[in-house]
């Protein structure tokens, strides 16, 4: 039987060169539902959106939401360190919540688990009123490296909303089985992100990050299981097509490359049967 699809939304990174009115217009003419918005930066100067310091920005925004109907699906992107001051979040949870954004991409690179914890516990609790969820995403280069991790950092935090995210190309990068997702619990999972690449492992970290920030593939492209992933995860849940191009960016626009993204997708998902 072939699976539901799904809400499908967008991820800046596909094109991180379109400022937020433009990507939820492309969004829209790609027929998906959402758009994920970077309004922190994953690097010092690296690109990022930030709405809760430009006025003008946000109104634009808020207008083509308007326009548009798309949903904000989530926020980009949280780190959480050793000397994190979680309570600093406060401006970009309230522009979050000004756009009706749904959940925030939090990443762990602080290597004590208590303290990781804890901290993630309170960003949770500075997140609820807000209306968003805070999602721990693993990563094979932090400090939160597998599912396992996530999960348990999660479920140690006890927030009702808190949440595990799953990103295909860093699941197969940590070596996770597809049983392993079906053992987390529902209530964990709010949305997933979706994309392809090769099946070989970089062996790098550089090689890890280069493809992670500038080169995946298009669902069904690639090398992982991306069939078993996705048989694993629940139907019903949003997903987020993240595929970042930078060597077709270089001759094809971010609004094209949305489509293709959006296309693909719906060609491998509709190909995938339980």
């Amino acid at each position: 039987m072939t699976r539901p699809m799904p809400p499908l939304a967008i991820s800046h990174l596909t094109a991180l060169e379109l400022p937020p009115p433009a990507l939820l217009e492309a969004a829209a003419a790609a027929g998906c539902q959402g758009a994920g918005l970077r309004l922190i930066p994953v690097l010092p100067g690296a690109a990022a959106y930030s709405l809760m310091d430009d006025p003008a920005l946000m109104r634009q925004t808020l207008a083509a939401i308007a326009r548009t109907g798309i949903t904000v699906r989530d926020l980009e992107i949280v780190m959480l360190r050793p000397d994190t001051d979680v309570g600093g979040y406060r401006a970009f949870l309230e522009a979050g919540g000004r756009i009706g954004a749904k959940h925030v991409l939090v990443a762990g690179y602080d290597d004590d688990e208590p303290r990781l914890t804890a901290n993630y516990a309170a960003f949770c609790d500075l997140a609820a009123p807000f209306g968003l969820t805070g999602d721990l995403e693993f990563m094979p280069w932090s400090n939160v490296p597998d599912l396992a991790t996530a999960r348990r950092v999660v479920q140690a935090a006890g927030r009702p909303n808190g949440g595990v995210l799953l990103d295909p190309l860093h699941f197969a990068r940590s070596a996770g089985t597809v049983a392993d997702i079906a053992d987390v619990p529902r209530a964990l999972w709010h949305y997933w992100q979706i994309c392809d690449a090769p099946a070989e492992h970089p062996g790098t970290t550089e090689g890890l990050l280069h493809t992670a920030r500038a080169e995946r593939l298009f669902p069904g492209e690639g090398g992982l299981d991306l069939a078993g992933i996705t048989r694993a995860m629940p139907p019903d849940l949003p997903l987020s097509i993240e595929v970042p191009k930078a060597a077709m960016a270089r001759t094809v626009p971010g609004a094209e490359r949305i489509r293709l993204a959006a296309e693909a997708t719906r060609a491998f998902l509709g190909s995938v049967a339980d």
